[in-house]
């Protein structure tokens, strides 16, 4: 029996997650912004809805990447030297996560980014946990992902692409400004053949947490991204 959360109800130990259902560890709450961080700080994300109510999963194992395994293909290279997209942080999150709620996903029914969770998102956004990463031709919004930060943890949510590598860019931006940020870990929650293209690994959960409880362990303050992204080199 999955358990369900009423307003005022803590999470169940991520324990009890059942492995035969991709880690669904409960139904219910809400989407409010301590109830979210509170999740995020414990190794739990929302994913989708039953009935409009959230469903939370901790996953065995679980998809990571570290900021120094990332693998940059000599293509996606010669890409960042090109210049061919222009990079901004934060300067469009609500187009970031609508674009990526209607971009249709391999395996999905539908998108999992019901417009509660647009709304909850947007509202972690602007108290300054939530971030996103844009690419852009000529003013017109192609691609980008957007994620939580919460001490030196960033917390991957999703992505989307409307022209060839334009996710991919974003995603070497953030993993340079994650460097710059000291920010150790990238939880990719699930895994993909993509992200591990990109040098995602699964570990398993209980290292997952160990490594969260210490890299989330000091007082945490949002803090604001650059406008734009700095003039790396590639």
């Amino acid at each position: 029996m999955i358990p369900y959360l009423g307003p005022l109800d803590a999470f169940p130990p991520v324990a009890s997650a059942r492995a035969e259902m991709g880690g669904l560890l409960a139904i219910g709450g809400d989407l409010s912004a301590p109830r979210l961080l509170e999740a995020y700080r414990h190794g739990i994300f929302p994913w989708g809805t039953v009935e409009g109510q959230p469903l939370w999963y901790s996953p065995d194992p679980r998809m990571v990447l570290l900021p120094e395994e990332f693998r940059l293909s000599r293509s996606l290279r010669r890409t960042l030297r090109r210049g061919a997209y222009e990079v901004r942080f934060d300067s469009n999150f609500a187009g970031v996560i609508a674009n990526c709620a209607a971009t249709p996903r391999p395996g999905q029914d539908g998108t999992w980014i019901t417009p509660d969770m647009l709304l909850a998102y947007r509202n972690l956004h602007e108290l300054g946990w939530a971030h996103s990463v844009e690419t852009y031709v000529e003013g017109d919004l192609v691609g980008g992902l957007y994620g939580l930060v919460i001490g030196h943890m960033f917390y991957g949510e999703s992505m989307f692409a409307r022209r060839r590598d334009a996710s991919k860019v974003a995603f070497a931006h953030l993993i340079r400004q994650l460097s710059a940020d000291n920010v150790a870990l990238i939880d990719c929650q699930m895994r993909t053949e993509h992200l591990a293209s990109l040098g995602g690994r699964e570990i398993p959960r209980a290292e997952f947490l160990a490594r969260l409880r210490t890299l989330t362990a000091d007082p945490v303050v949002p803090r604001a991204w650059p406008d734009s992204a700095r003039d790396w080199e590639w």
